[in-house]
């Protein structure tokens, strides 16, 4: 495990985004450059950030290769200009199966180099009258297996939204 110091700024971003990368991106840039003037050295970005309210047919669209992409290109970049940590909320990945994709959150260093991978395990789903959600008609659920990253700031336990909803996701990181 790395050294870790004992007092650091981290901030956790929250943006309206729309299904448009381009426009979420520039967004999430200044809102990141913001934060940075205001000290932070820990930068979470929101899951979905880069194409939030996109259909199902836009996410699968925009998914890119666990080998890199644009958004993966630029959450580097980002990383590297500001010399933070950064969280990259989530982002669409090509999943195993071809008509899905994973929920990914991708952790960079101040050399915007990655240093961790979470695909999210615990997918939401919804069902009352008319009204359902299924993320598991899109999105194959990660391996069942916790993931910590180590920074020299912090150690940081990696989760995506309804995975809160499932405490012993947190007890088995505690021994990691």
């Amino acid at each position: 495990m790395t050294s870790q110091i004992d007092e650091f700024t981290v901030a956790a971003i929250q943006m309206v985004s729309t299904p448009r990368v381009a426009e979420n991106l520039a967004v999430a840039a200044d809102l990141i450059a913001e934060a940075v003037a205001g000290g932070a050295r820990l930068v979470a970005l929101p899951e979905y950030f880069p194409l939030i309210g996109a259909t199902d047919v836009q996410r699968l669209d925009a998914r890119e290769s666990e080998q890199g992409g644009p958004i993966q290109s630029w959450l580097a970049e980002m990383a590297a200009k500001h010399s933070i940590y950064l969280f990259g909320g989530s982002i669409p990945l090509r999943a195993n199966t071809a008509d899905k994709m994973l929920n990914t959150m991708l952790v960079f260093n101040p050399e915007g180099q990655p240093i961790g991978r979470y695909d999210k395990i615990h997918l939401f789903s919804f069902e009352q009258g008319s009204e359902k959600y299924c993320e598991a008609d899109i999105i194959e659920a990660g391996p069942p297996k916790p993931v910590v990253v180590d920074t020299a700031l912090c150690r940081v336990g990696l989760s995506i939204c309804y995975d809160l909803r499932f405490p012993e996701l947190y007890r088995a990181m505690i021994g990691q």
